[in-house]
């Protein structure tokens, strides 16, 4: 049966043109942060960069490295987009790409988390055996089949992020429509639609239909008779999000796995018609590693799985804390605005004084560092190394206020806790974060 399941071939033609598609997006993603100046404000012009907790050794190429970086990463997208040294291509910019997303949070984004999990899927694909330059330069890898597993593990990839993606909204401050009011309010300058994004009724729509298109766009793209209204649904739900949020080239890749949920002989005729042979023999095909394969793919997505549930077994609520907020498919999902000082008493000069973190950080780097924990212990880090290399001891205390969702401010951290002096543990709640309630 899972032989039949998996392995069975069927018409590769959807694979062939989400390969040029994903490698167009790739390429407009990376060039995009170049001449947007993206690259500049994030990994440039600060002194330093928050990387992942672990991650510190992956830091910025110096000088105008990442332009040169990012300018690889976009030749790569091309070589994936035309199949040239396809597996080559996928792997070197699954690793850029997920070297460049480890090494900053400022710009922290689901949908960047979710290109390194696309890129390594489409590193493992067949997708360059029918229009590509690699099967022109060799005609022996020339295939008009894949196994059917090549569409399952898309399938499935989304069908998670967009499940949680639903399930994370329901709580109080999303179904009583706060939230969204907040996220509506900085787009009252908005052409046409500014006045209407403000209204409380649009507020429900939007909130509840988040709910609904997250929830079921899956079910409804594998039930035949519902996969138009699906289509057209996403078609409105990602180029609005496109228009009001400006998420980048997400809505488009998400566009684009549609071409999974159509049958074979669809997508064939809209693209292929004429040129390529239509697959239909249904060879089931069993790899030599088969129970090899099986077994990696069912670690990975048990690991996609459990990752967004984590905050549950750490103390208090996420949306308070961010424990277990990242890698979990949340989504805007909460605003979070922060009021916070950081002070240092210097043991080997008997002094204290107050930080003032435009010294050392971006504006946006300022921002980060007065609301979320984990940029406020690696600061508080990053103070202790500045002053140990004067050949001075400190300690760093932060006093924060933070309110979440418009809601008045509350203590947020212990003043009385050495931040410099204490060890971060990603999987078990700071005690130095004050309780929600």
């Amino acid at each position: 049966m899972v032989n039949k399941f998996l392995f069975k071939h069927i018409d590769n033609s959807a694979l062939i043109v989400f390969r040029i598609i994903f490698g167009l997006l790739c390429f407009l993603e990376t060039v995009g942060a170049i001449f947007t100046g993206w690259i500049k404000r994030t990994l440039i012009d600060p002194d330093f960069t928050f990387s992942f907790i672990g991650f510190e050794w992956i830091q910025p190429l110096p000088g105008n490295g990442m332009y040169f970086y990012y300018a690889v990463m976009g030749i790569l997208g091309l070589c994936i987009m035309v199949g040239y040294k396809y597996r080559f291509s996928a792997i070197s910019f699954t690793i850029l790409w997920a070297g460049c997303y480890l090494m900053q949070k400022a710009s922290y984004n689901n949908h960047y988390y979710l290109l390194v999990l696309l890129s390594g899927l489409m590193a493992i694909q067949p997708a360059n055996t029918y229009f590509s330059i690699d099967a022109r330069l060799k005609p022996e890898i020339e295939r008009i089949s894949m196994p059917r597993w090549c569409s399952i593990v898309f399938i499935l990839q989304m069908f998670i992020v967009y499940t949680y993606g639903s399930l994370n909204k329901i709580y109080p401050d999303w179904l009583d429509t706060t939230v969204m009011a907040v996220l509506m309010r900085s787009k009252a300058n908005y052409i046409l639609v500014g006045d209407l994004l403000q209204n409380h009724i649009m507020h429900y729509f939007l909130a509840y239909g988040g709910i609904l298109y997250d929830g079921l766009i899956i079910p409804l793209f594998l039930y035949k008779p519902t996969r138009k209204f699906a289509f057209f649904a996403s078609i409105f739900f990602h180029l609005f999000n496109s228009f009001i949020f400006q998420v980048g080239i997400f809505p488009y890749l998400s566009l684009a796995f549609a071409l999974f949920f159509f049958e074979p002989k669809i997508i064939h005729k809209l693209f292929f018609k004429n040129k390529k042979p239509f697959y239909n023999a249904g060879e089931i095909i069993v790899p030599k590693h088969k129970n090899l394969a099986l077994g990696a793919m069912s670690v990975y997505f048990i690991i996609q799985i459990i990752l967004p549930i984590r905050h549950h077994f750490i103390q208090d609520n996420v949306l308070w804390t961010e424990e277990g907020h990242r890698l979990s498919w949340r989504m805007m999902l909460r605003s979070k605005s922060g009021n916070t000082t950081y002070t240092i008493k210097n043991h080997t000069k008997n002094t204290t004084e107050r930080v003032n973190l435009k010294e050392y950080l971006s504006p946006k780097q300022v921002r980060l560092a007065s609301n979320k924990p984990d940029i406020m212990w690696q600061f508080s880090q990053r103070l202790k190394s500045i002053y140990a290399a004067k050949g001075d001891s400190i300690s760093v205390y932060v006093k924060s206020y933070v309110s979440v969702n418009g809601k008045p401010s509350k203590t947020y951290t212990n003043p009385e806790v050495d931040l410099a002096n204490v060890k971060w543990s990603a999987l078990k709640h700071s005690d130095w974060i004050l309780p929600s309630k």
